[in-house]
């Protein structure tokens, strides 16, 4: 058989950021047996390069390292060179990157690993230059110095590997040998608490210096606190945040959607990338901030980032690409010296002449007013718009009314907006992530309910199109990764979770419960194959996958939500409709085994200390009951407008006759507690509302029933204003 590492085979693969990597002269190797086989033969370790087609540094290290046969060299003679896609594969990522954490207390992409052929990392950092610069070696020197040490020093890095296999276990893997107990503290309040002393009260967000990341999870987790208690620092803070990420740099004000983050304290540069998780958890956080303000403007932050998905995001038949880059694709250069940063954010900025180029004179600068539009800029010379003035402040300012400057302000976005589109785009990675769609498919169907209808169609749409490509109906199980017809990767806890939690919203939002079987079944799937009930926790990879140096968890809230978190507050909504799947159960001894962890750090773990308030005080249920399956409009509007933070709507078909399928579907005896004896009375649409244990009497009149709900709700954030 000839040897594999011969060879540069990324382009054999799918993935877009492998195959950039495709014409390198480093032999790249995916991540697969053949490659870690040949490590073996070869007796030599592996290098590992972990990033993503929309990282920035990622293209920097192609540029000055992949790319130079002088390096190609020394790579392919000494290690054996793996190239991963962490979005294809964030198991390998969570693994190496939290060792990275460990060792030099940060991390970040590309990440470089040193493995031994088993996969046991010995030495780890991020980008590394071409020449040494202050304490970061260069990338040569480095891997002259690794190959050496391997020869001469093999016995000091097996024991480095086993020291930190050793130390990935006992972070990622194991748990306590004595669980906690949920129910003895309020975990909420702790997180609520620690949200607020974080919080930058001059600036919004969370932290006090830069960069600034979304944190949706912590604006759930404060408004939910307000709807409890009526704490209005709760709402100030996750108001003050939602009003600057949408005033600043970091949402695109011309085309909708928002970049991956803020790369300063006050919103106003940002990393340009666009996410698909970002795009999607985000417009979540603005539809709660609109039910509980009213706010119109939230609305239309929501309205404008889900116009970006499908325009920009989506593909033809239906589901959600992943992401866009950072760079525009560069045009041809004669020079053979390529600025690194010449392209970021390209597609994005002004200078003063290129607006003025496209609009009147008057025009211009007002639209130079409103967002901030300057000779000297803001990012390298040009500007990164901000809504630097208010339409009142301008009003005063060009001596108009407010409906005028706002009428030129909209002609001139949809100006620029069509001159940006000749600009050389964004490159585009074209995966279809089961996951991640999932998160897109919740924001589009609660936007159906709470905004407007079609927005519903386009959730099912998508999911139909992730459980006709992605799902295994006999098997019962779901892929991660869809391209070009080219299906790929074992689903991970997050891809079952977040798309549970799709298929969940869709019926909620639809009375559809073909979408509550499918969220039952990825629940089945979730507990065979995830849940270790010797462990008491959920494990992010399959029991049935591939084993690596160890099996992780994910216990925290980062760029997505905490998958375990997800997965326990599906389990404990689910509950409700298959009690005999004890899904419940599971779900509150994921909660025991991690409540101490949870307690020491709340903020880090929004997700689960969320599920543990749902747990502790219950869903807020409502059934609604009608005749003919068609709530009326009125019903409809008090349940978009009214906001119920962990609500589970349960639309109930009409008729017991059409629960017989669904009911057959999921094998169960029963109909659930949920629906049973909760029918339309008197032939008129009946809702049916509970909460903290208890449950109002039938109503015909929603207003009625929304206000039990409220009149319910306790004081469960157990820590009054500071």
């Amino acid at each position: 058989m000839s040897d594999p590492t011969r060879r540069n085979r990324l382009g054999e693969e799918q993935s877009p950021y492998l195959r950039q990597h495709a014409d390198n002269p480093v032999n790249w190797q995916p991540w697969d047996d053949a490659a870690r086989e040949a490590a073996r033969e070869r007796d030599v370790p592996i290098f590992l390069s972990i990033g993503y087609s929309a990282c920035h540094w990622c293209h920097v290290m192609e540029e000055e390292s992949f790319q130079d046969e002088a390096v190609a060299e020394l790579l392919n003679e000494h290690f054996v060179p793996v190239k991963v896609d962490r979005e294809e594969r964030p198991d390998v990522d969570s693994v190496y990157m939290t060792i990275c954490q460990l060792v030099t207390g940060g991390g970040g992409w590309p990440l470089s690993a040193w493995l031994t052929p088993d996969g046991r990392p010995f030495y780890v950092g991020t980008y590394f230059p071409p020449e040494s610069r202050g304490n970061t070696p260069g990338f040569s020197e480095l891997l002259e110095n690794l190959a050496r040490s391997w020869e001469t020093d093999r016995e000091e890095i097996e024991n480095r590997a086993d020291q930190w296999a050793a130390a990935l276990r006992d972070e990622l893997e194991t748990t306590p040998e004595q669980p906690g107990d949920v129910g003895e503290s309020d975990l909420l309040g702790d997180a609520v608490g620690a949200a607020l002393r974080s919080a930058d009260r001059e600036h919004g967000g969370f932290g006090r210096g830069g960069p600034k990341f979304p944190h949706p999870g912590r604006i759930h987790l404060l408004l939910r606190a307000f709807a409890r208690s009526g704490r209005e620092e709760a709402l100030r803070v996750a108001t003050e945040t939602l009003d600057a990420m949408a005033d600043g740099g970091m949402y695109d004000h011309l085309g909708g959607g928002f970049h991956r983050y803020a790369t300063d304290r006050d919103w106003t540069v940002p990393h340009f990338e666009k996410m698909l998780y970002d795009n999607a958890e985000l417009p979540r956080a603005y539809l709660a901030g609109y039910q509980v303000t009213g706010d119109e403007r939230y609305a239309d932050v929501v309205r404008d980032t889900l116009a970006f998905i499908d325009r920009e995001l989506a593909h033809d038949d239906g589901g959600f690409f992943s992401t866009l880059d950072a760079r525009s694709v560069p045009p041809p250069v004669e020079s053979d010296e390529v600025d690194p940063e010449a392209e970021e954010g390209a597609f994005y900025v002004w200078t003063p002449d290129q607006v003025h180029a496209e609009l009147d004179e008057t025009t211009a600068e007002l639209f130079c007013d409103r967002y901030g539009v300057t000779s000297a800029g803001n990012f390298e010379g040009a500007t990164v718009l901000t809504r630097a003035e208010s339409i009142p402040e301008l009003a005063e300012e060009y001596g108009s009314d407010e409906a005028t400057v706002e009428s030129r302000l909209i002609d001139a976005e949809v100006t620029l907006r069509r001159a940006r589109e000749e600009r050389p785009r964004p490159a585009r990675d074209e995966k279809v992530l089961a996951g991640w769609n999932g998160l897109a498919i919740s924001a589009f169907a609660e936007a159906g309910r709470v905004l407007e209808p079609p927005y519903l169609d386009r959730a099912e749409e998508a999911l139909g199109f992730v459980r006709d490509r992605l799902w295994d109906a006999d098997a019962a199980r779901l892929s991660r990764r869809f391209k070009d017809g080219d299906v790929a990767v074992d689903g991970y806890l997050e891809d079952y979770a977040f798309l549970g939690r799709g298929a969940l919203d869709c019926y909620g939002a639809s009375g559809d419960v073909d979408h509550l079987a499918f969220a039952v079944d990825l629940a089945d799937a979730v507990v065979e194959e995830f849940w270790d009930p010797e462990a008491g926790t959920l494990y992010f990879t399959p029991g049935s996958g591939e084993s690596l140096v160890t099996r992780p968890q994910e216990l925290t809230d980062r760029s997505t939500p905490s998958s375990v978190g997800v997965a326990v507050n599906l389990l404990l909504d689910l509950d409700h409709f298959v009690p005999d799947r004890e899904f419940g159960d599971v779900a509150e001894r994921v909660l025991d085994t991690h409540a101490d962890r949870v307690r020491g750090s709340p903020l880090e773990h929004v997700s689960l200390a969320m599920a543990a308030d749902t747990l502790a005080n219950g869903a807020v249920e409502v059934t609604v009951a009608a005749p003919d399956a068609d709530l009326p409009d009125e019903w409809r509007d008090a349940l978009a407008d009214r906001y119920l933070p962990g609500l589970l709507l349960a639309p109930r078909p009409p008729v017991d006759e059409l629960l017989a399928p669904w009911l057959d579907a999921i094998g169960a005896m029963e109909i659930p507690p949920i629906w049973a004896n909760r029918e339309a009375r008197d032939d008129r649409p009946t809702i049916y509302a509970c909460r903290n244990f208890s449950c109002s009497p039938p109503e015909h009149d929603v207003e009625a029933a929304l206000d039990w709900l409220a009149g319910a709700d306790g004081d469960a954030d157990g820590d009054g204003d500071e």
